[in-house]
């Protein structure tokens, strides 16, 4: 079981069934959310300013691609930067609504996704990445 996950997606019902079926399925002990790629940098830049040991980095990213004030695309070319050298070791799995052949495409050029699944997130879907991750 994952320690902790973060979910970024600005649709607020989205955000809710992630954290169901993941605390459903045993997947993490804690997830957290963002409602857009410059919250979820804002989060990592409070855990990088936090000079506490013991605070909880994400292990597992799902991100959407489509948000307002800043997509996934754009959050992707930020967090895997040398910036954020401290946590982008932490994969991404792409939760999107639509399955674009072009964004398909453009995730290959970001070793950091490790996959791209289309929305809603269920417990099979889960149940496939513990094995894929090893969980």
């Amino acid at each position: 079981m994952l320690e902790q996950i973060l979910c970024i997606d600005d649709d607020p019902i989205t955000l809710m069934l992630c954290k169901k079926v993941i605390s459903k399925s045993s997947f993490s002990h804690e997830v957290i959310t963002a409602q857009n790629g410059e919250e979820a940098l804002l989060h990592f830049n409070t855990l990088k300013y936090t000079n506490d040991k013991n605070t909880k980095k994400p292990e597992l990213i799902f991100l959407d691609l489509n948000m307002p004030i800043m997509g996934g695309w754009e959050f992707l070319d930020h967090f895997t930067s040398p910036d954020y050298s401290d946590f982008n070791s932490a994969p991404v799995i792409v939760l999107s609504s639509t399955i674009d052949p072009e964004d398909l495409a453009k995730a290959k050029q970001y070793p950091i996704i490790i996959d791209f699944l289309s929305k809603p997130i269920t417990q099979p879907m889960l149940e496939y990445l513990k094995k894929k991750i090893g969980v």
